[in-house]
């Protein structure tokens, strides 16, 4: 009787170990129905060193690609950045945003004598693909301004950004050339037709608006500041 037990255990301890191969283990059946095993190691399962070069140049080609993306423009508003950090312009700031190297912020001071003196105005400048071939584009003031060169909506006209645009320009070139439209106002070439009939009919009413805008902005702007402290 114990005979058969152990005959019994046996069996199925063989059966256990037949049905539950090692994962090294691989059963393949051949044309003849017969079946044959084989065993990879964990060596063998990783990639050969042949896949690893082969898959090297591929890698190696996109690395170039990546250093062609930073193309001329980039190589262009990289270098303006470093200039405009080291040497701003007068009343003017600019820089990225964040990691986006065309798209900026930057900041004009009111010129003194101008009915803008004391305000600090935020505009955003977005550089295209083809800089400096083609100008900046959508540079616009995001703090309204009584201005006849300047709508509403931010826009400014300025013919270096459109038309006597040079690639010789820079992004300062750029600013301090918005900052003297601020002292002298075009408007022959106006984007706000009435401030600019104001301007050359009342030039006395005209300024004293300008200056009730730039008070109110700069009020809000305090407060913006004192809310973000609070907080």
């Amino acid at each position: 009787m114990s005979s058969t037990r152990a005959t019994r255990s046996t069996r199925n301890s063989t059966t256990s170990n037949d049905n539950a191969p090692s994962a090294a283990e691989v059963t393949t059946t051949s044309s003849n129905g017969n079946a044959t095993s084989s065993t990879t190691t964990a060596n063998d399962r990783r990639s050969s060193p042949s896949t690893r070069q082969s898959s090297s140049p591929s890698m190696n080609s996109k690395k170039k690609d990546a250093g062609k993306s930073l193309s001329s423009s980039a190589k262009r508003i990289s270098k303006e950045l470093a200039e405009i950090s080291l040497d701003p312009p007068a009343n003017c700031s600019a820089g990225p945003k964040g990691d986006n190297l065309y798209e900026w912020v930057s900041t004009i001071a009111g010129p003194s004598g101008s009915p803008y003196a004391g305000g600090i105005f935020f505009l955003d400048v977005h550089f295209p693909q083809e800089y400096p071939f083609k100008p900046p584009k959508d540079v616009v003031f995001r703090t309204r301004i009584y201005h006849c060169n300047i709508n509403s909506q931010g826009a400014i006209c300025l013919d270096i950004l459109k038309d006597n645009w040079s690639p010789a320009l820079t992004i300062s070139k750029v600013l301090l050339s918005i900052c003297s439209l601020l002292t002298d106002p075009n408007p022959h070439d106006p984007l706000v037709g009435s401030i600019a009939q104001e301007y050359l009919n009342d030039r006395e009413e005209h300024d004293r608006v300008a200056r009730e805008w730039t008070k109110r902005f700069i009020k809000l702007i305090q407060m913006f500041y004192l809310f973000s402290y609070a907080c």
